[in-house]
């Protein structure tokens, strides 16, 4: 038997297209994160989270093109497109026929001697001036050139088709070559189309009849509508765009455009039926731009066809510009037509906007935002969490950085551990025994005779904790100026990422402390914290650190068996005060009632053992003095730090005050990947 040949190893080739099965399966996930550290960032900078996101939307993020970009994009494509094109197009198509078949004419008459020539050459000697006049006179015209008679017939094969084209897109190229037997399912089609739109404008349609209809013509709607409304709707767009077409033209050309129609295959039919369409979808479909008009520039001339193509193209244009706005009330990005915006500006337009919409549509989902009775979107409870996170990351990033800067005088709760343990409880910082923990859930798991095999599992019965020498817990009071010039000189953004990072570590990883947040101008308020993150900045003359200091001290007799820490972020000196009934008194240059009112308050503060710190932000002279006699005072401490190291100098001094010289060793302790972080 012989051996079949074989044949040689074929070279398997690898092709490769960008994806189009939908949404990108190996695009990345959407970050929230990036996402909600730029809405956290506006937020404290007085927007609205409904703004802030609006804003994040539109700026776009590292991996995605915003809505504006988008939106400029598209109106750059729109410019293009008017400065393009003209739209003289079949008007100039029709005078070249036109001279090609009369100069055709005139070469064939000058052969021929006969006198019927010689008066068909005056009559064509004095054909009208303009090409519409001109192919209406030389309808009935017996041509002796047979290259003029087919030029002419060329005319009237290209109007038809251009207005065809207007109405059914492809319809120019479809009927390049038509039979009679062609241009007659034309006017059938037309004909049929006329009574079903004629029926629905009356209201007695039926299913059967637009599925007759489609099933005798579908053919020259490439779109297949599946109902009456869709072919409707696909219709009266183009039939617009050709009457914003018309309107676009000079009268001159408009007025000759419509002589020239009612040449079309040689027949005034073809328009009356097309103008009893277009009436019928007018009346249909009033919301359409039937009466709109675009100013053309171009030298590249637009056939009828092309060109209601072209103004097809600028109403989807104007419909994106608006979709990429969203500036009505209720906006989405779903509203985004991301078809159109793929065929006007590529699909990776399209994605980058999908990509807004699913990130628009994960922060509505994850509960980042909540919508209030008023209707107003805010930041949940979730969000202010996450938001936290997120700056105390970057305070402990820096606070990495920071090493032998803090003027630490007071030890505080984490002291040397005693070698006794006991069990854990809510709130503890303490480090785990890691012994004496698995110790217990072993004797735990034996007395519940669970299976050995199983293993150990850890309950939070089981887990004990390293008692330390001291453990007092601490009452903090954040005074921070909320003034106009905070807001004036850029520092109200730092002030409120500050104390986001501070509560967020205090309710976190020291639970058992009391945090006071103070805002003083004017007045001095208790805030929580989202309403000091949403507080937006106001024309407030007056700082009153008196009254900020009569409510932090308040503070302090509530818990009297903690330590006091005072921390005060201000940028200016003292300019009111509070009045026994309760008024406000200001005067600028400071009052001496003024400071001397602050002055017994911090006295006060002292008394009761706070460990005070002053965050001086500005170099104004008269405020460096102020604090440092303070400081001085109270035995405390003046920080000037830069507004970017604010939280990490308001941080690094409340835990020098909190956790002594012991529970400065290391940072990594309380903000490392196993350590803070960690759940």
């Amino acid at each position: 038997m012989s051996e079949a040949p074989r044949h040689p190893r074929r070279s398997r080739r690898s092709s490769y297209a960008r994806y189009t099965g939908g949404p990108d399966p190996l695009a990345p996930p959407v970050d929230l994160r990036e996402a909600l550290d730029a809405i956290g960032e506006d937020v404290m900078a007085g927007y609205s989270p409904d703004r802030a996101m609006r804003e994040l939307l539109r700026q776009g993020t590292a991996d995605r093109t915003g809505l504006d970009e988008l939106a400029r994009r598209v109106a750059e494509r729109r410019r293009e497109l008017l400065r393009e094109h003209s739209l003289d197009g079949t008007l100039e198509e029709v005078r070249r026929l036109l001279d090609d078949a009369v100069l055709a004419e005139r070469k064939q008459l000058a052969r021929d001697l006969d006198d019927d020539a010689r008066f068909a050459e005056v009559r064509i000697e004095n054909l009208p001036p303009t090409p519409a006049a001109a192919v209406t006179e030389l309808a009935d015209y017996s041509w002796r050139s047979s290259e003029g008679r087919e030029k002419y017939e060329q005319i009237k094969d290209l109007l038809g088709r251009e207005l065809l084209d207007q109405r059914f897109a492809g319809m120019k190229q479809a009927l390049e070559s038509a039979t009679e037997e062609d241009r007659a399912a034309v006017e059938e089609m037309l004909r049929d189309l006329g009574d079903l739109l004629a029926a629905h404008a009356r209201g007695e349609d039926t299913a059967e009849q637009f599925a007759r209809f489609m099933d005798r013509h579908g053919g020259f709607f490439p779109e297949r509508p599946e109902t009456v409304e869709e072919l409707i709707d696909a219709l009266a767009s183009r039939a617009a765009a050709a009457q914003r077409m018309l309107r676009s033209m000079t009268p001159e050309q408009r007025q000759e455009l419509m002589q020239l129609s009612q040449q079309a295959f040689g027949s005034p039919s073809l328009m009356e039926q097309l103008s009893r369409i277009d009436d019928l979808l007018q009346g249909l479909r009033p919301g359409e731009d039937w009466d709109g008009s675009e100013g053309f520039e171009g030298d590249q001339g637009l056939g009828l066809g092309d060109g209601t193509g072209v103004l097809q193209d600028l109403a989807d244009l104007d419909a994106l510009a608006d979709q990429l706005a969203q500036s009505h009330p209720g906006a989405r990005m779903d509203d985004v037509d991301l078809d159109a915006l793929a065929r006007q500006l590529g699909g990776e337009a399209a994605v980058d906007a999908r990509a807004l919409a699913d990130l628009e549509k994960a922060l509505r989902d994850s509960g980042m935002l909540t919508r209030a009775a008023d209707g107003t979107l805010r930041l949940s409870p979730k969000a202010m969490r996450e938001l936290g996170k997120s700056l105390l990351r970057d305070v402990a990033g820096r606070l990495s950085t920071r090493g032998g800067q803090r003027d630490v005088r007071q030890a505080g709760t984490a002291g040397e551990q005693s070698g006794a343990t006991r069990a854990w409880e809510f709130g503890d910082t303490e480090p785990w025994d890691t012994t004496r923990t698995m110790t217990n859930a072993i004797t735990r798991t034996a007395a519940d005779g669970t299976d050995p095999r199983l293993g150990v599992r850890l309950d939070i019965r089981d887990i004990e904790v390293t008692e330390t020498e001291a453990r007092t817990q601490a009452a903090v009071a954040l005074l921070v100026d909320t003034s106009f010039s905070m807001a004036m000189d850029g520092r109200w953004v730092p002030m409120k990422r500050t104390a986001l990072a501070l509560h967020q570590l205090i309710s976190t990883r020291f639970r058992g402390d009391h945090l006071e947040l103070v805002a003083f101008a004017r007045y001095a308020h208790r805030m929580d914290i989202e309403t000091l993150t949403a507080l937006d900045a106001e024309w407030d003359k007056g700082t009153n650190l008196h009254h900020a200091l009569l409510l932090a001290n308040r503070h302090f007799r509530k818990h009297p068996n903690a330590q006091p820490v005072l921390l005060v972020v201000t940028d200016g000196e003292p300019t009111s005060h509070l009045e026994p009934g309760g008024s406000v008194f200001f005067d600028y240059p400071p009052h001496p009632r003024t400071l001397a009112l602050a002055v017994r308050e911090l006295d006060a503060s002292a008394r009761l053992g706070a460990q005070v710190t002053f965050f001086r932000l500005g170099e104004d002279p008269g405020l460096a003095r102020f604090v440092d006699s303070m400081a001085r005072r109270a035995g405390g401490r003046v920080v000037a730090p830069e507004l970017g190291d604010l939280g990490a100098a308001v941080v690094g001094s409340y835990l020098g005050d909190r956790t002594g010289p012991a529970g400065l060793g290391s940072y990594r302790d309380l903000f490392g990947d196993r350590g803070f972080w960690a759940g």
